[in-house]
């Protein structure tokens, strides 16, 4: 943010790094309060196990899985596997896809077993903070 007029509108460096891969993260709340809006944003070069406890949340989220190149994200070279509900039900995700994930539905674990090409995994909570509940 600057002292503009508009500044206040502008978030500089949203990165983060976690554990696994390097990303984008933003949650509305501290920037522009209740905007039930969040954002994460992670490039998969390799196979890694991003979410290993099933849970669930108190808000509706969208879960993106398309390639890595810009130029064509149908080229999706990787097996996710992404559970769902209470049993558990499998899911093998191998082309570009978005999942609705509604509110209080259990998931994960969101388990990438194989990854040829980078690949963007992208989290859209319907937020303004991400919180969890596990299983």
């Amino acid at each position: 943010m600057d002292d503009t007029k508009y500044g206040k509108y502008f978030i500089k460096e949203p990165y983060m790094d976690g554990p696994f891969v390097q990303g984008l993260r933003f949650y509305s709340k501290p920037h522009f309060g209740e905007k039930h809006f969040s954002m994460m944003w992670h490039c998969i070069p390799e196979p890694i196990l991003l979410e290993g406890t099933p849970h669930h949340h108190d808000f509706d989220q969208f879960l993106w899985f398309y390639g890595g190149n810009p130029l064509d994200v149908r080229d999706f070279r990787a097996e996710v596997e992404l559970y769902l509900g209470e049993e558990g039900e499998k899911h093998i995700i191998t082309e570009t896809q978005l999942v609705h994930i509604p509110k209080g539905l259990i998931h994960c674990p969101l388990n990438f077993i194989k990854v040829e090409k980078p690949v963007i995994f992208m989290n859209v909570p319907l937020t303004p903070e991400y919180t969890k509940y596990d299983k």
